[in-house]
């Protein structure tokens, strides 16, 4: 990664932008893309808003719902270890294109977890994207040393955020491009997942999905954070994540540039006092049991829509955001139990329905043939524990009370012979 463009280790993504002069002179260079965009948006989106209700959910395959975020360069002992422990099935590593010399060591990792799912995201730099060449020369030699390891690719990230090398949906397609035809070509087996918009900018979603370029997603991959708007109910511009979702699903569906896949490749919440390893301000941050509460309903609220085919945790370790903290030794933060739950519970469950009612929540599905629901609340109320319930707390504790306080922090309850 060449200036103005640098690297943040802290943050684990670009540093911001500051040279003022060189993006508004590139703005101006993708001035028509620009207006595309624009263009793009006022005619999709208000049509996929009006089909949103007739989009039917689909089945999602849950054994490969769960993902995590691994970084294959940091504390390579305790990731294997971690990995072992969770016996997590899906990940999701990173690779740079300015780091081409450290392909082996990618390839070395990914042979030592070739029983894992693994999808690798692409991450760009500029030289790369005004190189389209030298993208497809690395991209051959990326796809030609990991083929049969690795069959999921997402290409780019972050699109819409300049300090990532984008300026336009047009100089992301282009790149997008130059991977497709490479698939075409020469590597038909590859799936190909790609948009890449962080946050909900849709507008921008809107120009990767219907566009006069000659390629087509094998999904669309979007980073669907919402921690700055608090919790995953909470709304922004009157939509909740799940309306996030729906409307997301919804251009999929409308969109003939894309497989009906969506892949979640990066969410999280930024931790209190992480500075400056937290990649926001303090405003945004939250405690660790507010993170673990967040990260499971997130969970849960994307396995209810029924529309995600994976969502990925950014990531497992990561002193600013992750389910372990590495500054000093090794030590698990409150989500990492939370995390270890839940995959261990709803890897093998089958979605039932959601109930919302006055804020309170009950996601029902059936794991092991027996009847899971899922509590929590956003105003705290007490349920009476029966005696047919057999009840776990948030990371898996047996709770024997015979009231049960309900609360942002959820409770799974297996419901006895509820299924004959």
């Amino acid at each position: 990664m060449k200036a103005p463009f640098k690297w943040d280790n802290y943050s684990d993504q670009p540093a911001l932008l500051t040279d003022k002069v060189y993006k508004q002179e590139m703005r101006k260079r993708q001035l028509f893309s620009l207006i595309k965009t624009a263009l793009s948006a006022l005619v999709i989106l208000p049509i996929s808003l009006m089909a949103m209700p007739f989009v039917r959910r689909r089945v999602i395959e849950q054994s490969s719902f769960i993902s995590l975020g691994v970084d294959f360069e940091r504390e390579k002992d305790a990731t294997e270890a971690l990995l072992k422990e969770l016996e997590v099935k899906n990940i999701l590593l990173r690779f740079k294109l300015w780091e081409m010399d450290k392909l082996d060591a990618l390839l070395l990792f990914i042979e030592e977890h070739s029983e894992k799912n693994i999808t690798l995201k692409i991450l760009q730099d500029r030289e790369n994207i005004e190189d389209l060449k030298l993208l497809e020369k690395n991209l051959e030699m990326i796809f030609s040393k990991l083929d049969g390891l690795v069959i999921r690719y997402e290409i780019g990230s972050t699109i819409n955020r300049t300090k990532w090398g984008f300026f336009s949906v047009d100089e992301y397609n282009r790149f997008f491009q130059v991977a497709f035809r490479l698939k075409q070509d020469k590597f038909p087996h590859l799936e190909l997942i790609g948009g890449g918009v962080i946050d909900f900018e849709y507008h921008f979603t809107a120009h990767t999905l219907f566009n006069f370029f000659n390629f087509k997603y094998d999904g669309v991959s979007a980073l669907l954070y919402v921690d700055r708007r608090g919790a995953p109910e909470n709304t922004q511009l009157g939509f909740t994540l799940s309306d996030k979702i729906a409307w997301l699903s919804t251009m999929l569906w409308l969109s003939p540039k894309t497989a009906k896949k969506l892949y979640i490749t990066e969410t999280n919440w930024p931790l209190s006092g992480t500075a400056p390893y937290a990649p926001t301000s303090e405003k945004e941050c939250v405690s660790e049991e507010e993170y673990a509460n967040y990260m499971l309903r997130y969970y849960l609220l994307a396995f209810a829509s029924q529309q995600v085919d994976s969502v990925a945790w950014h990531q497992l370790i990561a002193p600013g955001y992750g389910l372990v903290d590495n500054r000093d030794g090794i030590k698990k933060r409150v989500a990492y139990a939370t995390f270890k739950f839940m995959l261990k519970t709803l890897q093998n469950a089958q979605f039932l329905r959601l109930d919302i009612k006055r804020d309170y929540y009950i996601l029902q599905c059936l794991v092991d043939e027996t009847l899971l629901q899922i509590h929590w609340s956003l105003i705290d109320t007490d349920l009476h524990n029966e005696d047919f319930f057999t009840v776990y707390d948030r990371d898996g504790k047996l709770i024997e009370n015979e009231t049960l306080e309900i609360g942002q922090k959820p409770t799974y309850i297996y419901v006895k012979d509820a299924v004959k």
